[in-house]
């Protein structure tokens, strides 16, 4: 009886120095993100390309593995919330890069507002982001 006490108390102490001993990930937090636009003016008009890219503000590397899950544009800068237009996804040209085709309905600034999840990390990389459509 006693024995399997001891037993059981030295490998309770094993896997606790496993465990401490096993090499954590280092992760960034999700602060460490943001996305930025590529180009902040855009012509007013139908189907238009709007392309961000989301970085890592501590390696400065592009993150191309992220999923954007949530996306609105609507004139919020200028007072009209109200506003909005339908944003479609479009296949990214670079890593890190990620485009939207959405109609500008008329010249003004316009809010991008991105949500993502990031691989590996927790939390969600949120973003607003404003255009300035011209005619």
């Amino acid at each position: 009886m006693k024995t399997s006490f001891v037993a059981r108390l030295l490998f309770a102490a094993l896997v606790g120095l496993l465990i401490m001993s096993t090499p954590k990930a280092a992760l960034a937090d999700i602060n460490d993100y943001e996305f930025q636009l590529i180009e902040p003016t855009i012509q007013a008009g139908a189907d238009r390309i709007v392309t961000v890219r989301l970085l890592n503000k501590k390696t400065g590397k592009p993150v191309s593995d992220a999923v954007i899950f949530a996306s609105r544009l609507d004139m919020a800068p200028d007072g009209m919330q109200e506003m909005v237009t339908k944003v479609v996804p479009m296949p990214g040209t670079e890593p890190g890069s990620y485009r939207f085709k959405a109609n500008f309905s008329m010249a003004g600034r316009w809010q991008l507002s991105l949500r993502a999840r990031v691989q590996g990390e927790t939390g969600t990389v949120e973003s607003k982001l404003v255009v300035t459509a011209q005619k």
